[in-house]
C-alpha cells in the first residue's frame, strides 16, 4: 500500500475549520486583470507547470481522531470558467478535494484558497508564479523571448513555522498547563490588552477626540444590517493611483495601511445609526510573521492584532490624532519580542497535555466558541498583502491585481501592482453606506477613484443595467 506524505494542521489552520460557515467560508481570492481575453488551454498549461512546484497545494484535508491533517494526493487541478459567487465554499468534509481552485472570466484569472491551507502571502507566491507562467506561454514565447526562470521559493513549503519558532513550552507543569489552557492562551490572546502589555501610546493620552482605551469600558460597536439573500458577498472594488495615495499617507507620517485603516474607521463612525450608543470601534489587522521570523513556508504564518479607538467628534475629527493613535498601537503590538512572547502562549495550546487528549470534535467546539467571543470584540477587519512582484517582461501584460476574502463583518483588503492600488471591500450586508463614505473621504483628498461592484439582491440581478454599479465576474450576470 502506498504511503502518503502528511502533516498535521497548525493551530491557525484549525481555527479556520472550526469557525467556517455558510456566510464566512474562510476562502480568499487573488485576481489578475490581464491584457486580452483569457485562453483556457494556455491557462491549464501554466497551472500544470506551477502545480508541480508546490507540494503543499497537492494536499487534501483529512480528519483524524484528535486533529486535522493535510495528506498529499494524486488529484490534478483544472482551470474552470467562473460560475459561482466569489469565495464560494471549497472544503467539504465528505469529499476528497484540493483546497484551492483556479477560475477565469473574460480578462481575469482568479486563485481562490481555503485559509486552512495557506495564508495570503503563501498563496501570493503561487499566484505570482501562475500569472507569470501564463503570460510567458501566452505572449513571451510566441515572440521568441526566453521563458521566465522558475522562482526558487519552494524549498520547504510544508514547514510548520509556528512550531519551529514558538514551541518553547514543552516542559510546562501538567496541572498548571491544564488549568490555564483556555483562559491564558486563547482568550487572553484576543483580549483588549494581553499580558505584559506595553504602555499606552502617548497620543492616546492627549488626543482631544480619540479617547484612552482604558478611560471606560465602552462596548465595541458591531455593524448590523440586511444580509444578502443567498449568502453571497457584496464585493466593491476601488482602483487608486498608488504613489499619489502613498504620498497622502506620508503627509500624516503614517504607513499606507494605517492611513487607509484610519479612513475606514472614520467612515464607519460617520455612518453609524443615529440611535447607536457611544461605543468604541475595533479593527482586526493580520500581521505577516515572515517579516520577523524568516520562513519559506507557504502555510499559515501570521497573527492578528486589534486596534481600538473612540472617535468623539465624528463631524470634525482630528484625523492626524487618529492616524497617530492607530500607528502607535500597531507598532506596540508588532515588536519582535512582544510577538514572540504572545505567540509562545498561543502555541502552548497545541502542546497542552490536557487539550491534546481531547477528541477533535470537542476541540472544534472550543475553538468555535472562542471565535464567537472574539467576533463580539471586533467591528471591522482589514488586510494588506502589499506589492505583487512579477518579472519585468510580465508586468506590461498585467493591468491590475485584486485581493479579497469572505467576510462575516465588513472589511477591506488592499494589494498593489506598479502604480495601481486596489482596495476591495467585502461585506455580508446589502447596505453600502460605509464604502460610499470611504470613497467620499478619498475624493475630498483629490484622489481619483474607480469603483466597481457586484450585484447581490434579486432586483439588482434582474436589472439589465445599473448606473450606480458595474457588474463584476461571479455575480450571476454574463
Amino acid at each position: 500500500m502506498e504511503r502518503r506524505n502528511w502533516v498535521r494542521l497548525d493551530n491557525a489552520s484549525n481555527i479556520f475549520l472550526a469557525a467556517k460557515n455558510d456566510v464566512d467560508t474562510k476562502v480568499f481570492r487573488l485576481s489578475a486583470e490581464l491584457e486580452g481575453t483569457i485562453n483556457p488551454r494556455i491557462l491549464q498549461r501554466a497551472l500544470d507547470a506551477v502545480y508541480k512546484q508546490y507540494a503543499l497545494y497537492r494536499s487534501v484535508l483529512r480528519r483524524g481522531l484528535f486533529w486535522y491533517y493535510l495528506e498529499e494526493s494524486n488529484l490534478r487541478p483544472v482551470a474552470r470558467p467562473e460560475t459561482k459567487p466569489p469565495c464560494a465554499p471549497i472544503y467539504h468534509f465528505d469529499k476528497k478535494e484540493l483546497l484551492f481552485r483556479v477560475l477565469y472570466h473574460n480578462d481575469r484569472i482568479h486563485l481562490e484558497v481555503f485559509h486552512a491551507l495557506s495564508d495570503g502571502t503563501g498563496a501570493q507566491w503561487f499566484f505570482e508564479d501562475l500569472i507569470s507562467k501564463y503570460v510567458a506561454l501566452m505572449y513571451l514565447d510566441a515572440h521568441g523571448e526566453e521563458n521566465q526562470k522558475e522562482q526558487a521559493r519552494v524549498a520547504d513549503q510544508r514547514e510548520d513555522s509556528f512550531a519551529k519558532y514558538f514551541r518553547k513550552s514543552r516542559q510546562k507543569n501538567f496541572k498548571k498547563a491544564a488549568l490555564s489552557a483556555l483562559e491564558k492562551i486563547y482568550l487572553e490572546r484576543e483580549s483588549d490588552m494581553p499580558a505584559n502589555k506595553p504602555p499606552l501610546p502617548s497620543a492616546m493620552m492627549d488626543a482631544p477626540d480619540v479617547r484612552n482605551q482604558e478611560d471606560d469600558q465602552k462596548a465595541i460597536y458591531r455593524i448590523k444590517g440586511q444580509k444578502t439573500p443567498d449568502n453571497r458577498m457584496r464585493v466593491i472594488e476601488l482602483n487608486l493611483p498608488l504613489y499619489q495615495t502613498l504620498k497622502l499617507a506620508k503627509s500624516f507620517n503614517v504607513s499606507l495601511t494605517v492611513y487607509l485603516t484610519a479612513l475606514y474607521l472614520l467612515a464607519v463612525e460617520q455612518t453609524k445609526d443615529k440611535e447607536a450608543k457611544p461605543s468604541a470601534i475595533a479593527v482586526s489587522v493580520p500581521v505577516n510573521l515572515r517579516q520577523y521570523f524568516p520562513s519559506s513556508s507557504a502555510r499559515n504564518f501570521f497573527t492578528t492584532v486589534k486596534l481600538k479607538t473612540v472617535i468623539e467628534n465624528k463631524e470634525r475629527p482630528d484625523f492626524q490624532k487618529l492616524c497617530t493613535t492607530l500607528s502607535e498601537q500597531l507598532k506596540a503590538q508588532t515588536g519582535p519580542e512582544y510577538l514572540e512572547e504572545r505567540l509562545n502562549r498561543f502555541i502552548s495550546f497545541e502542546l497542552n497535555p490536557f487539550i491534546r487528549i481531547q477528541p477533535r470534535p470537542l476541540k472544534d467546539f472550543i475553538l468555535k466558541m472562542i471565535n464567537k467571543v472574539h467576533n463580539r470584540k471586533v467591528t471591522v477587519a482589514m488586510s494588506n498583502l502589499g506589492r505583487v512582484e512579477f518579472p519585468e517582461q510580465v508586468r506590461p501584460y498585467v493591468r491590475s491585481v485584486y485581493f479579497h476574502t469572505s467576510a462575516i463583518r465588513p472589511q477591506f483588503c488592499m494589494i498593489s501592482h506598479e502604480n495601481s492600488l486596489t482596495v476591495s471591500f467585502t461585506t455580508p450586508f446589502v447596505d453600502t453606506n460605509i464604502q460610499k463614505r470611504f470613497v467620499e473621504l478619498l475624493s475630498q483628498e483629490q484622489i481619483p477613484v474607480t469603483v466597481t461592484a457586484n450585484k447581490v439582491t434579486k432586483e439588482e440581478l434582474e436589472e439589465k443595467t445599473d448606473e450606480s454599479m458595474s457588474s463584476l465576474p461571479g455575480d450571476g450576470k454574463r
